[in-house]
C-alpha cells in the first residue's frame, strides 16, 4: 500500500502562469486595495440605502477612508442585514444591469439574495480560475464538478472558473452518488470538486462496488462549502490518493473563489486580496484582532457591482497569517467553526470539528456522525452518533466509543455520550454537511 509520504503532491504553477496580482509586493498590493476600497465605499453611500443610513447613523462619510486602517471605523454588515432588505435592497445598480442572481436556502428565514453584473461574473471566474490553478489544475485537465448547481453558488461558480481555466468540465452536480462513481471511472477526471463530506460518500460508493479509489484517475480534490479538518484531509488523502485542498468563499462576498489554499503547502488559504479585503475582528467586541489572533472573519469586496458589501460578517473562525505560496498575499488558517455552530454545553465551548478530528484518529470508526443536542433533567446533554467501519467488529464497538468519549473530555473539558452505530445508518450529506441536530425543543428545553 501507497504510504502518505509516497503520495504525490502537486507542483507549484509556473511563475508566468500567475496574474499580476499574485505576483504584487505588499505595497504594491496595499496601494490597489486603498484605491479600490475608496471606490467600493462611495459606490455603496451612494446607491444603496442601508449603507448611506448605517454610515450616517455610525458617523462615517467614504471621504473619511484615507488608509486602510479607517476601514475599521465603518460599521460591520450583518446577514441579518441581507434578508431585511430582502429581496434586492442591497444591490448597487440598476435591474437591468444584474446578469444573474443567486439565494441561500433560507431554512433558517428569508434567504439571503446576492446580485451579479456581467463584470462581476467575469471577476468570479477569474478569481476561480486562479483558485483551481492554485490547488494543482491545469487546463486541459478534465474536471468531475459535483457541487450543487442552482440557486447555490458553488456548482455555477466551480464550472465557469474551470471553463476559464481551460479545463474540461463534466457538471454532474450533486447527489445519484453509484453514478458519480461510475462517471469518474469512465470519464477519468483529473479534478474533483465537492464538499468533503460527500466525497466521503462517494469515497465509500468506490468501496461498495469493489473499485479501488486508489486507482481511479483522481489526482486533485479541491473541497469547500463546510469546515473540515486536517484528519478528514488525511482519510481523503489515504483513500483516494489525491492532493485534497481547501477552497474558501460564501455566497455574500462572491461565492467560492474568495480564498485558497495551494497544493505545494497545504499552510492554509491565501486571499485573493487584490478583491476580497479580510478583517479578523473580536465577535463581541467588533475590535479588529492583530495579525495572528483568532476571531471573526469579516470581508469587504473591493470590486463587486452588482451587490458591494462593506465588513461583512462571515461568523467564520480563523486568523490571518502572512503569505507563502504567494507572499504578497495573507493567508487565512483553515476554518475548523463558526461562531453559529459553537455548541455550548455546560458552559463549555464545543465546535463540530472538535469531534471529528477525535472520531478520524479513533480505529474502527468512519468520518460519518452526527450530534444530537437534547436536554435530560435541567443540563444539555450531546450524543455522538458514530458509524463503525464495516470492518471493525463488534466487540471493538464499546471501547471505541469509550476512546471517544475520553478523547473528547481530556481536549475540550466536557463529557458526551457516545454510541457506535452500525454502518451506513446516519444520514448522507448530498452537499453542505449537517453535524448538528438541536432536539432540545422537542424535550421540554
Amino acid at each position: 500500500m501507497t504510504t502518505t509520504a509516497d503520495r504525490r503532491v502537486g507542483a507549484a504553477p509556473d511563475p508566468e502562469t500567475l496574474e499580476p496580482a499574485e505576483r504584487m509586493g505588499v505595497d504594491e498590493l496595499r496601494a490597489l486595495q486603498l484605491d479600490r476600497l475608496r471606490w467600493t465605499l462611495r459606490h455603496a453611500y451612494e446607491n444603496v440605502p442601508h449603507y448611506r443610513a448605517a454610515f450616517d447613523a455610525a458617523g462615517v462619510h467614504p471621504d473619511d477612508c484615507r488608509e486602510l486602517s479607517d476601514l475599521a471605523r465603518f460599521p460591520t454588515t450583518s446577514k441579518a442585514d441581507l434578508r431585511d432588505n430582502y429581496p434586492f435592497g442591497m444591490f448597487a445598480v440598476p435591474q437591468e444591469q444584474v446578469r444573474r442572481v443567486h439565494a441561500s436556502s433560507g431554512t433558517t428565514g428569508r434567504p439571503t439574495v446576492v446580485g451579479y453584473t456581467e463584470r462581476d461574473i467575469d471577476t468570479w471566474a477569474t478569481v476561480m480560475a486562479r483558485s483551481i490553478r492554485a490547488a494543482g489544475g491545469r487546463p486541459g485537465d478534465r474536471l468531475h464538478n459535483a457541487y450543487g448547481y442552482g440557486l447555490f453558488t458553488g456548482g455555477l461558480g466551480a464550472h465557469y472558473g474551470a471553463e476559464k481555466l481551460g479545463c474540461t468540465v463534466i457538471p454532474v452536480s450533486g447527489g445519484m452518488t453509484p453514478r458519480q462513481v461510475q462517471l469518474i471511472t469512465d470519464f477519468r477526471p483529473r479534478v474533483v470538486m465537492v464538499t468533503p463530506s460527500y466525497m466521503l460518500t462517494v469515497i465509500d460508493e468506490f468501496e461498495k462496488q469493489g473499485l479501488d479509489p486508489r486507482a481511479s484517475s483522481l489526482e486533485v480534490g479541491i473541497f469547500g462549502a463546510e469546515p473540515w479538518t486536517e484528519q478528514m484531509r488525511r482519510e481523503m488523502e489515504e483513500r483516494l490518493d489525491i492532493d485534497a485542498v481547501d477552497i474558501y468563499g460564501l455566497s455574500e462576498v462572491m461565492g467560492p473563489g474568495v480564498a485558497q489554499e495551494c497544493v505545494e503547502t497545504k499552510d492554509g488559504l491565501h486571499v485573493w486580496e487584490d478583491h476580497f479585503y479580510p478583517e479578523v475582528i473580536d465577535p463581541v467586541t467588533e475590535e479588529v484582532l492583530p495579525e495572528g489572533e483568532v476571531g471573526e472573519l469579516v470581508f469587504t469586496s473591493l470590486t463587486k457591482e452588482a451587490m458591494p458589501v462593506v465588513r461583512y460578517r462571515t461568523r467564520d473562525l480563523t486568523r490571518l497569517l502572512p503569505g507563502t505560496a504567494r507572499p504578497g498575499m495573507r493567508r487565512m488558517e483553515k476554518v475548523t467553526g463558526r461562531t453559529d455552530d459553537m455548541i455550548i454545553l455546560r458552559g463549555v465551548n464545543l465546535f463540530p470539528t472538535q469531534v471529528e478530528e477525535v472520531v478520524l484518529r479513533t480505529p474502527g470508526l468512519s468520518p460519518h456522525f452526527a450530534l444530537e443536542l437534547t436536554t435530560r433533567g435541567r443540563l444539555d446533554h450531546l450524543t455522538v452518533r458514530v458509524e463503525a467501519r464495516p470492518d471493525c467488529p463488534a466487540e471493538r464497538r464499546p471501547a471505541a466509543a469509550a476512546e471517544v468519549a475520553q478523547a473528547v473530555k481530556d481536549t475540550v473539558g466536557t463529557s458526551v455520550e457516545v454510541l457506535v452505530v452500525d454502518p451506513e445508518t446516519l444520514a448522507r450529506s448530498m452537499g453542505k454537511l449537517k453535524r448538528l441536530y438541536d432536539l432540545r425543543e422537542r424535550t421540554g428545553a
